[in-house]
């Protein structure tokens, strides 16, 4: 059997609802509603964190943060400690196997040369280092006001700094990653395209905002953003198709978190909170712990092989991406010590599968799901708020939204989930010091 290519699509701070074929009725993403439709969409897919660094890393390592060596930790402001090349990235793992390994868009996995996507199984690199940059200048910002950094610009071509001044990131992210499958199209090619989009500053031009005209304005340029990564999406499933590619080839999306509350996003000038991107029914945004700020849109596709049109309803996370991708691509899963669980057989028609559990930690939260029960330990809504409750149990079932806390009905199970999601925070905290800490607190 031919190996298939392989090309990761993620999109930054998108909400669980800003998507049509999620339940967005204001937004307009035909290419990625017809990715769903021809593909499987997950209801219920996880991002192993509420913020960027570390669910990238899961995404990439196939385990959970932690264990990835990538924790975001507030010490004055907060920093994430890289990726140090000792933990494998998909991207190692199918170029060890033979394919040609891309990346075009947003890292913020690290800054040392030893964090960097070409030291850490990526051939070729397209795109920028930090969290976040201007969309026409590429300049980093994020930090001036209170004098951790200077303005920065933030644009390379594996390692040799480039300027493209003026032209939109998000279309830049597109063109690097058509120009790749064009190059590669012999393949087999692995392609890790992470959009910044809709992640702040919110930048969109006026041929995608005149699209959303009728919205109002925060909403609009977060559709406007959105709208520019469906085009991309559409442009890259194009090149797919004039390459006589497209059936040997597994798209997979989501986005890295749920949307983000920082005030970097507020355009209208009021302290009202920011409204331009929503977690749909879910409560929380980025940060929080609650399934607004972990449950995320997802989708994948692979035409003639997967189930055109299914929903998975089942309990998945980012770390299952590496799994499933390699065994797909014919790799040794077994060589790699991973969290995550392939997803393979459930993808190609067979019965739906979930984990017994799934945990993640954000500073001082904590939370596990396991069945259809989800408790969140001092769970933030907002960053920098008191917690909603020291301890909340939901029924996801009954419950998505989270609304009731089940705790004091259910003692019984509440103090069983606590201790062990107490016990597996524990055991993730000491190897995280005896494996990585050293690595975070030598970044300058």
């Amino acid at each position: 059997m031919k190996k298939p290519n392989v090309i990761l699509i993620m999109t930054d701070d998108q909400g669980y609802g800003d998507l049509s074929c999620m339940g967005a009725t204001d937004f307009v993403t035909p290419h990625l509603d017809r990715m769903a439709r021809e593909g499987t969409r997950f209801s219920c897919m996880y991002s192993n964190s509420p913020v960027c660094s570390p669910s990238r890393a899961s995404l990439l390592t196939g385990r959970y943060p932690g264990y990835a060596g990538v924790r975001a930790i507030l010490a004055g402001h907060r920093r994430a400690s890289g990726l140090t090349g000792e933990v494998p990235t998909i991207a190692t793992a199918l170029r060890d196997i033979g394919y040609r390994t891309g990346l075009s868009g947003k890292w913020h996995l690290g800054l040392k040369p030893e964090a960097r996507p070409n030291a850490n199984g990526f051939e070729e690199f397209n795109g920028f280092l930090a969290g976040c940059i201007d969309y026409y200048s590429h300049i980093f910002y994020w930090g001036m006001a209170d004098g951790h950094t200077d303005p920065t610009h933030d644009l390379w071509e594996n390692g040799k700094e480039v300027y493209a001044n003026g032209e939109y990131m998000t279309e830049r992210i597109t063109r690097k990653a058509v120009e790749f499958i064009r190059a590669h199209r012999d393949g087999p090619f692995f392609l890790y395209t992470a959009y910044n989009a809709p992640h702040y500053p919110m930048h969109a031009p006026e041929k995608y905002l005149q699209r959303f005209a009728h919205l109002p304005w925060d909403r609009r340029i977060m559709a406007a953003m959105i709208s520019a990564v469906d085009d991309g999406v559409g442009e890259i499933r194009a090149e797919l198709e004039r390459q006589s590619l497209l059936e040997d080839t597994i798209i997979y999306f989501q986005s890295d978190n749920g949307p983000s509350r920082e005030t970097r996003n507020w355009l209208d000038g009021t302290e009202d909170p920011y409204y331009g991107g929503t977690s749909g029914i879910f409560t929380g945004h980025k940060y929080s712990l609650f399934e607004g700020g972990i449950r995320v849109p997802a989708i994948v596709s692979w035409p003639g092989h997967i189930t055109a049109g299914r929903v998975i309803d089942s309990p998945h996370a980012a770390m299952d991406v590496f799994p499933t991708m390699l065994e797909a691509c014919g790799g040794d899963v077994s060589r790699y010590a991973l969290d995550g669980e392939s997803m393979l057989g459930m993808l190609l028609g067979g019965a739906e599968t979930a984990h017994e559990a799934i945990y993640w930690e954000m500073d001082q939260q904590t939370a596990v799901r396991k069945g259809k029960y989800k408790l969140v330990l001092n769970g933030r809504l907002v960053e920098g708020e008191e917690p909603r409750a020291p301890i909340f149990l939901s029924d996801l079932e009954k419950d998505p939204g989270e609304r009731r806390n089940l705790a004091e009905e259910l003692p019984g199970l509440t103090a069983s989930l606590q201790e062990e999601a107490l016990a597996w925070r524990k055991m993730m905290e000491e190897n995280w010091e005896k494996q990585f800490a050293d690595h975070y607190r030598n970044l300058t």
